[in-house]
């Protein structure tokens, strides 16, 4: 989207500004004794506070034959405590004009509230109850798996896109578990259990194994105090090292091709994705350099992809590409598409090709660099005042283990990148027995 003039030089005064400090949030950190790590980023321009809680668990991190249960279990952690019964906890939220939700995610599961800053130590003492333990009935636990199995079909089972998704991601890995669902395959989620979910609960739901998140209209001072006065109390326990859990993934030897067809397509499309690094996993000096590449390359209506497949060539009426670098495991990089109508899936694959291949010969250049890099940076610094950016953002990253210098560092690390890096990155990344390229089309009539 275009921008003013004025807001231009304002940017490019904060932008200057964020070089000198490198900081963006300046967030405050410290543990409970209990192991509970805590981040404090105050922001008084607006009345509200989100209180977060992390566990450094995820789907990925699922017993054998129980996929889905990592998300069956933040469903069940709405049904009530010992202290609070069911439907107590939201409805004291929302009395107070508060939000509430959660999330999981393969690597990570969050809670969380946006309220006025007078009732973060309602909901914080909600919170710490419901990590000492939550209180499940057969009945309960019954009614919420035909929940998730609805979802299941509502949101994958009926749509070609979920299940496309769901058939890249089995293609992507061969052994790492990312290959799973996060909501589960349905068979195995028709046979989750009570049980399951409390042993679930108990191997990871631990204080010594969350991250607490605060972020608006707060001190770090009373932070401290609500933390320890409701989460020190509870106390740590064994967790275990979920590295060793997940396994390796071993090294990839083919390239991997899924052609899906179906009947509710209308639209063809194409995807490509390679194993990337990540914070984590392999070489992890790569990953700003590719964040900015895949800014350059897929970026919105003016990166190189769109204008070049879409805007010159008329062979998309889609292209782009993007980078996930900030997993627990395995990374991916990846490029879409849909062809033009006056072309077809194997023209639009041959474009991407060359781009590649182009990208792999001669690079990118210092200007593509520095503007993907503004665009980025400017991105941050706006996200600063968004009401939940900050705390959904520093949780994501220690969640999958960066730490707050880190995260806080992006801005500078992002600054260093150059031409030279990217194409470092570019080369090391594009091999193709590292990919996994896949095409979903419209079925015809005699298939």
């Amino acid at each position: 989207m275009a921008r003013c003039s004025l807001f231009a030089l304002v940017l490019v005064w904060v932008l200057t500004s964020a070089a000198a400090q490198a900081k963006i949030f300046n967030p405050t950190t410290f543990r409970l004794a209990n192991g509970l790590e805590v981040v404090v980023i105050p922001n008084h321009r607006v009345p509200v506070v989100t209180h977060m809680l992390w566990y450094k668990v995820g789907a990925a991190d699922e017993p054998r034959g129980k996929s889905g249960i990592a998300h069956f279990l933040e469903h069940l952690m709405f049904k009530g405590t010992p202290r609070t019964p069911e439907g107590v906890f939201s409805a004291r939220v929302r009395r107070v004009g508060g939000r509430e939700n959660a999330f999981t995610s393969l690597d990570y599961t969050a809670y969380h509230q946006t309220v006025d800053p007078a009732h973060l130590a309602m909901v914080m003492e909600l919170e710490a109850d419901r990590l000492r333990g939550i209180a499940l009935t057969d009945a309960q636990v019954a009614a919420e798996r035909e929940v998730i199995l609805e979802e299941r079909r509502g949101r994958y089972d009926t749509r070609p896109s979920g299940l496309f998704r769901e058939q890249i991601a089995a293609a992507t890995y061969l052994a790492y578990p990312y290959r799973i669902p996060v909501i589960g395959w349905a068979a195995e989620m028709k046979g989750l259990s009570r049980q399951d979910a409390l042993d679930f609960f108990d191997t990871w739901y631990a204080p010594n194994n969350a991250i607490l998140v605060v972020a608006g209209d707060v001190t770090a001072a009373r932070v401290k105090t609500l933390a320890e006065k409701f989460y020190g109390p509870v106390p740590a326990r064994p967790v275990p090292d979920r590295t060793v859990i997940r396994g390796v993934e071993p090294p990839q030897l083919a390239p991997r091709r899924v052609a899906m067809t179906h009947e509710r397509v209308r639209r063809a499309r194409w995807s490509r994705s390679y194993l990337a690094p990540s914070h984590r996993y392999g070489r992890a000096e790569d990953v700003y350099a590719l964040e900015v590449l895949a800014e350059i390359l897929g970026g919105g209506p003016t990166s190189r992809l769109y204008r070049r497949l879409v805007v010159d060539n008329k062979i998309a009426i889609a292209a782009g590409a993007y980078y996930s670098g900030d997993n627990f495991g395995p990374g991916q990089f990846g490029f879409y598409g849909r062809p033009h109508p006056g072309s077809d899936l194997a023209a639009l694959e041959a474009a991407f090709d060359a781009e590649i291949a182009a990208l792999l010969r001669d690079g990118v250049t210092p200007a593509e660099v520095a503007v993907a890099q503004r665009k980025l940076r400017a991105e941050a610094i706006l996200a600063r005042d968004k009401v939940t950016f900050p705390a959904r953002y520093f949780g994501a990253a220690l969640a999958t283990g960066m730490t707050v210098a880190e995260a806080e560092a992006w801005p500078e690390r992002i600054a260093a990148v150059d031409a030279a890096a990217i194409l470092r990155a570019a080369q090391s990344l594009f091999d193709a027995r590292r990919s996994t390229t896949a095409t979903l089309a419209p079925k015809e009539a005699n298939q």
